[in-house]
């Protein structure tokens, strides 16, 4: 049997999903909570195998709850069911320990369905939410040094990088000596490096090497 304990200040949304979850045969109702605090309290008391957990509570919300009660009870299960998936939601109660995260919109059947994936360890997260936590990932990329050089002085770059003098990269790029000289002492610039011995090693350690 999972035992469930329901976090929500919406009264009607509490007793909904109560009773839809009371006639399925292998989930038991451990509790109703009002808000955050009462959530905490109700978890070390009952402590409950998931908890289905609102954001937006008067009082202590739903991320500080789920802070507060992964922090006591590791083992518990917080799925997250709320309307919110802006960027001061989604990104804090993740790090707050939830294990899922669906929208109120979900159906009965599939909060009923995120309830045994997460007692069974499998983790249910909203499309909408997945997506965001991707385009974050691709934004978080860490920036390197040479991401501010032009595509020209990015070749010149990785033509030191092969052990080609000013003259050699001149005749490859088609442009003149004085050309490369200027890319290079941009390249020590934006780069903050000395010498061009400094840009080969730099272009060998980063892979732009070709």
């Amino acid at each position: 049997m999972i035992r469930v304990l329901l976090v929500d200040d919406h009264e009607m949304v509490r007793m909904g999903l109560s009773a839809y979850l009371s006639t399925q045969p292998d989930i038991d109702i451990a509790g109703q909570a009002s808000n955050g605090q009462e959530g905490i309290d109700l978890a070390v008391e009952q402590k409950p195998d998931v908890i289905l957990m609102d954001l937006v509570m008067e009082g202590m919300d739903g991320i500080a709850a789920t802070a507060a009660i992964t922090k006591k009870l590791p083992d518990v299960k917080v799925i997250v069911l709320t309307s919110f998936i802006d960027d001061e939601k989604v990104y804090p109660v993740i790090e707050a320990g939830a294990f899922s995260y669906l929208l109120k919109t979900s159906s009965a059947a599939e909060i009923a369905s995120a309830i045994r994936s997460a007692a069974k360890g499998e983790a249910v997260v909203e499309a909408k939410v997945t997506n965001k936590m991707m385009q974050r990932m691709r934004g978080a990329k860490e920036k390197q040094p040479h991401d501010s050089l032009t595509p020209r002085e990015l070749e010149v770059l990785q033509l030191i990088g092969e052990g080609k003098s000013n003259q050699e990269i001149a005749d490859e790029l088609y442009i003149g000596i004085k050309t490369v000289k200027t890319h290079v002492s941009h390249i020590l610039q934006k780069l903050e490096l000395d010498d061009r011995t400094q840009i080969a090693v730099y272009a060998h350690r980063c892979g732009l090497v070709k």
